[in-house]
């Protein structure tokens, strides 16, 4: 990481981050193509949730290649200046890596989407077997995560 003072090496500010940022993008790699996806997520016990359709280019790719690489942040806001070139931007960030695994139990299925929901809402759902059998839940086990901070 380049400016120390930047740096967020703490896991509780660190877990702040994720809880408070609203969207994930997930970095995939397909034959070395860089392929980058905003999702829904939650997170819990060092590891991220997220679902989609049961098929699709993100699922291919998960498939063949469960490597990725995910960023979110939260309080993002332009800071101006007299000059250009001393414009900033005041956020916090997230960066991480881990792999990717497909959730296939129904039970780990709802409670990875009880996570997921329990991210943006208190409320409580419940969730049909086969609306669960219908959707790809799946599990990040983050491997390493750096935070980093600017404006603040």
């Amino acid at each position: 990481m380049g400016k120390k003072d930047k740096e967020i090496t703490g896991k509780k500010e660190i877990e702040s981050i994720l809880q408070r940022a609203e969207v994930c993008r997930i970095a995939l790699s397909d034959n070395n193509t860089p392929y980058v996806i905003p999702v829904s997520f939650g997170y819990k016990n060092n590891c991220l949730y997220f679902h989609s359709a049961g098929e699709g280019k993100k699922i291919e790719i998960l498939k063949k290649n469960n490597k990725v690489c995910f960023e979110v942040e939260y309080g993002i806001s332009l800071l101006n200046a007299e000059k250009i070139c001393d414009w900033s931007m005041k956020y916090f960030s997230v960066v991480g890596f881990g792999r990717a695994y497909f959730i296939n139990s129904i039970d780990e299925k709802r409670h990875a989407m009880d996570t997921i929901i329990a991210h943006y809402t208190p409320a409580s759902f419940e969730y049909a077997d086969h609306e669960l059998n219908n959707i790809a839940v799946i599990r990040i086990e983050i491997e390493s995560i750096t935070g980093r901070k600017s404006g603040y």
